[in-house]
């Protein structure tokens, strides 16, 4: 098929994620301050989207805490840089089998399963722009690990995001992914045109070479708003293949730590580096008004405390 380039591009910027990579560089944000801190940097850099995730302060490691999504959206609510707040609801669907001969009982190292309503609670609660929905289970790098997102808590998830005014970013690791989130608009779940986030060179997903991408691409409705990313080095030829096929962009430390072999990167460094890459190109990076008025977001007060 011919590739239409986008010549308005926003830019996405995961900052700090829920992998375990709060050891390898000073610069993942831990606590609320800091990614906060992280999140309005990479928008004055030029992201129009900020994806966030929440972490122990002390240790970095993954969290659900309410109270700490409530104080990132807070802080950069309260701060003078407008941005669009996205938010993950992808926790709280991982479990961790016992070994190859005992799988049963789960491990409870690694294992965190709750149901749909807690899954959502901190999206009630702060009414971010845009929240994420893993659209699929899948073997996910670790030998006994499993993202679990079932057809049944997919369709609780999506009702309730739609219900609360939140545009679901379905988050699409292989083509079968993108079949269930067409299934959820055909069956009234979900609002089109939909917005998508195709995740590349995720294992054990979709791999991240030309043709692979472009068969999600091509899965893709036409009226439908996307954006793509890879990880660690090919981060960046990600956001040239993006704009050249047609969508938006994703950088940030959840995917990728280096600015440079042997430079560890901050998260406005690489938004920065995806301007310059899309404006070399030919085409505009768009801000939070053009992306809210592109996909119809509008920009909310969080529940009262």
């Amino acid at each position: 098929m011919p590739l239409t380039m986008n010549r308005d591009v926003f830019i996405t910027c995961a900052v700090t994620g829920s992998g375990g990579s709060q050891d390898r560089s000073p610069h993942v944000p831990r606590s609320p301050k800091q990614i906060a801190g992280s999140a309005i940097a990479a928008a004055k850099a030029g992201a129009a989207v900020v994806h966030c995730h929440v972490r122990d302060p002390e240790t970095g490691t993954p969290s659900r805490d309410l109270g700490l999504y409530r104080e990132v959206t807070d802080r950069i609510r309260d701060s003078d840089t407008d941005v669009v707040l996205n938010l993950t609801a992808g926790m709280g669907g991982d479990i961790t089998f016992g070994d190859v001969e005992n799988p049963l009982p789960v491990k409870d190292a690694g294992t965190d399963m709750i149901g749909a309503t807690e899954r959502m609670a901190h999206v009630a609660e702060c009414l971010p722009e845009i929240c994420t929905l893993d659209c699929g289970t899948m073997n996910f790098a670790e030998a006994d690990y499993v993202m679990t997102n079932t057809p049944g808590m997919l369709r609780a998830m999506g009702q309730m995001m739609t219900d609360l005014g939140v545009k679901p970013e379905i988050e699409a690791f292989d083509t079968g992914h993108l079949w269930f989130a067409k299934e959820l608009v055909k069956e009234g779940i979900l609002d089109s045109p939909a917005l998508v986030q195709l995740c590349m060179g995720v294992p054990w997903g979709a791999p991240n070479d030309l043709n692979t991408f472009m068969a999600m691409v091509n899965n893709v409705p036409d009226d439908w708003d996307w954006s793509a990313f890879s990880l660690g080095r090919d981060q960046m030829a990600y956001v040239a293949a993006s704009v050249l096929a047609g969508g938006n962009v994703r950088v940030g430390l959840e995917d990728n730590l280096w600015l440079e072999k042997g430079v560890l990167a901050e998260n406005w460094q690489l938004v920065e580096r995806a301007g310059t890459i899309i404006e070399n190109m030919g085409a505009r990076v768009i801000g939070p008004e053009e992306v809210r008025k592109q996909l119809g977001l509008t920009k909310r007060a969080p529940v009262a405390k």
